[in-house]
């Protein structure tokens, strides 16, 4: 049974990471490390956070000298690790007890290097509020006008990350960066169609900013794709259109 990595970045989830830590605890996939990076520096939540290493002895904890992000944390995380897949999960996010199983089984099946799977949009009080369907993306212009991959759903195999495949240092869409580098370079992400992870839609978080997901969608394709002015405009015009269908 080979190693999974759960990288979880923390910046002041307190009410909600321990059920999120549980759902990884939960399990039926038994071989696995947590390690959580935390990524605050006013450190108010330090002494609660380190404290959770104690729950069981998989979890480890990484205090970030300064605030980095959410993308930059999950790569001193994967830097850090241990496994042959990396999962990754966000701090207000669950799995379902079979996540692991399933999608390490699915992507032995398929002998793919990076899978994710359908989850759904909850609210805090987890009322279900939407679907998202996971699919094949095979070629890179399959995913370039809509980033339609939850990271809290994906598992990657560790030896992909390297300098240039890696998340990028960005306040939102920083994922949206790692999925199309790794379809430049031909690698094929496979979707499990099977509803394994709830993602928590909340009105704070940076992924509710939409002029910063505007503003961010611009750098991904002018800075990280190296798109001229006119294409970039025309994909994240592309990209807004398709994110105002999927409310």
């Amino acid at each position: 049974m080979d190693l999974v990595s759960v990288i979880i970045p923390y910046f002041r989830k307190k009410d909600t990471i321990l059920g999120s830590i549980n759902s990884v605890l939960d399990q039926t996939y038994k071989n696995f490390e947590i390690i959580i990076v935390y990524d605050d520096e006013s450190k108010s939540e330090w002494n609660f956070i380190k404290e959770l290493k104690n729950i069981d002895h998989r979890i480890s904890v990484i205090q970030n000298k300064k605030k980095i992000g959410a993308g930059k944390s999950r790569n001193v995380g994967i830097q850090n690790s241990n496994g042959k897949f990396v999962a990754f999960l966000d701090a207000d996010d669950k799995w379902q007890s079979n996540k692991l199983s399933k999608q390490i089984e699915f992507m032995k099946l398929k002998n793919c290097d990076i899978s994710h799977t359908s989850y759904s949009i909850v609210d805090k009080s987890q009322k279900v509020l939407g679907i998202r369907i996971a699919r094949n993306f095979f070629d890179l212009k399959d995913l370039l006008k809509s980033c339609d991959i939850g990271t809290s759903t994906v598992i990657i195999k560790k030896n992909l990350i390297n300098d240039y495949i890696q998340f990028a240092s960005l306040t939102t869409k920083e994922d949206f960066v790692l999925w199309l580098k790794l379809l430049k370079q031909n690698y094929k992400i496979y979707g499990l169609n099977e509803i394994l992870t709830s993602w928590t839609k909340s009105s704070s978080s940076l992924s509710s900013s939409k002029m910063q997901k505007v503003l961010d969608g611009f750098r991904v394709y002018h800075k990280y794709m190296n798109f001229s002015y006119i294409k970039s405009i025309y994909y994240l015009l592309c990209l807004s259109i398709n994110f105002l269908k999927k409310k």
